[in-house]
C-alpha cells in the first residue's frame, strides 16, 4: 500500500464509495479506508435501499429526484462493468398517508408540483382500489401496544394519501457499493479494508493524514469523514466536534421482515408505504414478505448508542411494536413467532438532516449524519462533496461564501451551505427517518 494520496476517504459505505469515485473522476489520487472487510459491509448493508421522492421542501425533492435518475441510469453512471453483476432498480411506487402531523401533505404536494413529479391524490376508496389488503381507518396518533387505545380506530377513515409512481428500491445495497468500488478503481481509486483509523494527524491546523491501528501512516492533505455510525468518533479524533452546532450520534434501529397476507403477491402488487398514522414505513421484501421500519413516533424511546462496536444486536419489544402497528393497516398480515429482519445503526444528526461540509481543521471534511434517508442520494452526495473539496482547497471560504452545486439531471442549483455543521436546528424537519 502506498502511503501518500491526494485525498483519503474514511468509510467505504455507499456514500463513501461515491465520494471516492467522484474525486477520482476529477483526477485525484484517492484512497478509501474502512475497518470492515468489504465495501458496503457496515450500515449500508442493512439499508432498506428505498428510492422515494417525497419531501416537504422543493430542495429535498430535487435532491431525491436527482438521485433517482442516477439509479435508473446506473450502468451509465458507473461507466464500467462489475464482474460480480450490477444492482437493479425495482419500481414499486410509493404511497404516503396523510395525517394531521404532516399537514395532509400540503407542503409535499407543493414541492412535488414545483419539480413536476407526477403523483395521484387518493382518497380512501382509491387507496383500497390500489391495495385492497389495506384497512383505511385512522389509528393515529401512533401509540404503544400497552396503550389501552392501541388497535382501536380513532376515525372512520384516514384523510387520504399521495401515490408517487416513480419510487422503488435497489435490489442489493451492499452490491451497489461494490459496483461503485469497481467504478472508482477503474478511475485509479484504491480501497484498503480491515484498516481501523487510530489518529487524524495534523500540524498547524492542517490535516496531514491518518495513522492506522497497526501504526501505518498514510499522508494526504484532504481527509473526508464518511464513517457512518462511527462518524462522531472520527470527528472527536480530528478535534472538530466542539465547534459544530449540529452533531451526530449512532442510533439503534430494528427492521422487521414478516410474511405478506396469504394469497396476495406483495412482491409484484405491493408498494412502499410511508404511514405516519401508524408510525411505520414498509416495502415489499423478497420471498413475498413485507419489510417494516419505524418512522420514530413521539411515543417511542430512541436508543442512542455510545459505542458503535458494542450494542445489542438481538430483537426486542420494538420488533413486536412495529409489526403490530403495521398490522393495523394490513390486518391479514401474518405475524411469525420468531422475529426476523435486521438490527443495525443509523448515523443521525440532531435534526435528521445530513452534514455535508468542511470543518474547522483545514483539509478535513464530513459527509455524516446520512443514515435512514440518504442512501438514495448517495451518487449526488458524492458529486456534491467532490465539488466542495475542490473549491475549498482552491481557496473558497465555504462558511462565509457557500459553494453551490448544480445538479446534473434536474439542472437545479443546490446551496451546500444548507447542510452546514454550523446551521441552527431546522424546525421544519420531521425529526425522524423521513428527514
Amino acid at each position: 500500500m502506498e502511503n501518500k494520496y491526494d485525498a483519503i476517504v474514511i468509510g467505504a459505505g455507499i456514500i463513501g464509495a461515491c465520494t471516492g469515485f467522484e474525486l477520482a473522476k476529477k483526477g485525484l489520487k484517492v484512497l478509501n479506508v474502512d475497518k470492515l472487510p468489504e465495501a458496503g459491509h457496515g450500515s449500508t448493508s442493512g439499508s432498506c435501499a428505498i428510492i422515494r421522492l417525497h419531501y416537504s421542501t422543493p430542495d429535498g425533492v430535487a435532491m431525491a429526484r436527482e438521485g433517482y435518475f442516477y439509479w435508473v441510469d446506473w450502468a451509465k453512471y458507473l461507466g464500467t462493468v462489475d464482474e460480480t453483476g450490477l444492482v437493479k432498480y425495482i419500481n414499486t411506487g410509493c404511497m404516503v398517508m396523510k395525517t394531521e402531523k404532516n399537514h395532509n401533505l400540503e407542503k409535499v404536494r407543493a414541492a412535488l408540483d414545483e419539480l413536476s413529479v407526477p403523483y395521484w391524490d387518493f382518497g380512501p376508496k382509491e387507496i383500497t382500489e390500489l391495495l385492497p389488503i389495506l384497512d383505511t381507518r385512522g389509528f393515529g396518533p401512533p401509540a404503544l401496544p400497552s396503550d389501552a387505545r392501541f388497535g382501536t380506530p380513532t376515525r372512520d377513515a384516514i384523510a387520504g394519501a399521495l401515490y408517487i409512481p416513480e419510487s422503488g428500491l435497489i435490489s442489493d445495497p451492499k452490491q451497489s457499493t461494490h459496483n461503485v468500488q469497481r467504478a472508482a478503481e477503474a478511475r485509479g481509486g484504491k480501497f484498503l479494508f480491515n484498516a481501523r483509523v487510530a489518529e487524524i494527524r495534523k500540524k498547524d491546523n492542517q490535516v496531514q493524514g491518518i495513522t492506522l491501528a497497526d501504526g501505518t501512516q498514510i499522508d494526504a492533505p484532504v481527509v473526508i469523514n464518511v464513517a457512518g455510525p462511527h462518524s462522531f468518533q472520527i470527528n472527536r479524533m480530528a478535534g472538530v466536534e466542539d465547534e459544530m452546532n449540529i452533531k451526530t450520534r449512532a442510533l439503534r434501529q430494528e427492521v422487521c421482515h414478516v410474511p405478506a397476507p396469504e394469497g396476495f403477491d406483495y412482491n409484484h402488487l405491493g408498494t412502499i408505504i410511508s404511514d405516519g398514522d401508524v408510525g411505520c414505513y414498509s416495502r415489499p421484501e423478497v420471498g413475498n414478505h413485507i419489510l417494516i421500519g419505524s418512522e420514530d413516533p413521539e411515543c417511542d424511546t430512541l436508543e442512542y448508542i455510545d459505542d458503535p462496536d458494542n450494542y445489542n444486536t438481538d430483537f426486542t419489544e420494538q420488533w413486536t411494536t412495529q409489526v403490530m402497528r403495521e398490522a393495523q393497516r394490513i390486518p391479514d398480515m401474518r405475524i411469525p413467532n420468531k422475529p426476523s429482519g435486521i438490527v443495525d445503526l443509523y448515523d443521525c444528526t440532531d435534526d435528521w438532516i445530513p452534514i455535508y461540509d468542511k470543518s474547522s481543521l483545514n483539509g478535513f471534511y464530513m459527509a455524516v449524519g446520512t443514515s435512514g434517508n440518504q442512501f438514495k442520494n448517495a451518487p449526488v452526495a458524492g458529486a456534491l462533496m467532490a465539488q466542495l473539496v475542490q473549491e475549498v482547497e482552491n481557496g473558497r471560504d465555504h462558511d462565509k461564501d457557500p459553494v453551490h452545486f448544480t445538479m446534473k439531471y434536474t439542472k437545479r442549483p443546490c446551496n451546500i451551505g444548507f447542510y452546514s455543521r454550523l446551521r441552527k436546528i431546522n424546525p421544519d424537519s420531521s425529526f425522524s427517518v423521513i428527514g
